[in-house]
């Protein structure tokens, strides 16, 4: 079932030498986007496997991989939260509450009877932990009497897009295994094969992150987007009232990510000449930064920054918007 992504090709190929060796804690770090999960799920099912292929391929038929793909495989476990389930939708209606985004000391703490059974294909038994800075502090430090006496032929795979916030005692547990980003040919046919209109607009605008490009589209080529991106090409005529009506029914956090992208650029131009995020617009881009000084430029981003996390927790949207708009403005006339 070689069905992983076209640039994990070279990783797939260092995770077959990996697998011969004894290893009870493996960490997959890298930037969210990537495929990371979806190549660890990949490697999990491998090793379960009763009939690999030559390369190292879960054979998709045995009834080990059956087990696996209708997620009831004693030998393995998944814990995420709560929110990246399945049933999260469910769950949200059967309890009345909000999904939870965290990994709970509970949830760990079940592991406990999966760790203590022998396995039932006398192999390997792994657990995946995604993503692995959803634990919370509860949940980490529970995490580490498992990792500090595994049981024989367990093995936890960690998934992260995060690996600073993990706690050091479980990153020298674990050997890291570092997914690069996606080299930007591939990852442009991967997403014109996915029927993405604007590949490398997508994939620029997602950090090449391929998987959210995928996302993106949709909003590369919406409405809100292409008035918000119009808007800023020029300050002094920006109508901030006007602007925060028609962007109200955008997620916040997702408006101020888009001005992060077009900030970082605008310092890029400003600083080096190139651009990341917004390839299409190197003539504007070059002209409105003429007259903006690198200082307001840094002020702009670090402003972003904390705009983004107070973003999740605005009550009042079209304020949120209007003052966000109103200090881009004035940070670019100055």
């Amino acid at each position: 079932m070689n069905n992983i992504y076209p640039w994990q090709e070279s990783d797939w190929v260092r995770l077959q030498e990996l697998r011969k060796r004894p290893l009870h804690g493996l960490l997959f770090k890298g930037t969210k986007g990537i495929g990371k999960f979806d190549l660890a799920m990949k490697f999990a099912q491998s090793l379960l496997c009763q009939h690999l292929d030559e390369a190292g391929f879960a054979c998709g038929q045995c009834p080990s991989c059956h087990w696996f793909s209708q997620g009831s495989h004693p030998d393995f476990c998944l814990l995420q939260p709560e929110a990246l389930s399945l049933d999260a939708e469910d769950a949200k209606s059967a309890s009345g509450k909000k999904p939870s985004k965290q990994i709970s000391v509970d949830q760990v703490r079940g592991l406990a009877d999966f760790s203590g059974m022998s396995a039932h294909q006398g192999g390997r038994r792994v657990v995946v932990i995604h993503p692995a800075e959803a634990m919370n502090t509860n949940a980490a430090n529970a995490l580490l009497k498992n990792l500090e006496e595994p049981p024989p032929g367990l093995l936890f795979i960690l998934v992260s897009h995060k690996p600073q916030q993990l706690l050091p005692t479980i990153l020298s547990r674990c050997l890291s295994f570092v997914l690069p980003a996606p080299d930007a040919a591939s990852a442009t046919r991967w997403l014109a094969q996915q029927g993405v209109k604007n590949p490398a607009e997508a994939l620029a605008a997602s950090g090449f992150a391929p998987l959210q490009a995928v996302q993106l589209d949709e909003q590369l080529g919406g409405e809100e987007r292409d008035k918000l991106l119009r808007a800023v090409r020029q300050p002094a005529a920006l109508d901030v009232f006007a602007l925060a009506e028609a962007l109200q029914k955008t997620e916040q956090v997702v408006v101020v990510q888009w001005l992060q992208q077009w900030s970082y650029d605008l310092s890029a131009m400003k600083l080096a000449g190139k651009l990341r995020y917004h390839p299409g617009e190197e003539a504007a881009i070059r002209k409105l930064v003429e007259s903006i000084t690198p200082l307001n430029l840094a002020r702009l981003q670090g402003y972003l920054q904390g705009a983004k996390r107070e973003a999740r927790h605005t009550l009042n949207p079209k304020l949120f918007l209007e003052s966000l708009l109103f200090s881009y403005r004035q940070l670019m006339l100055e």
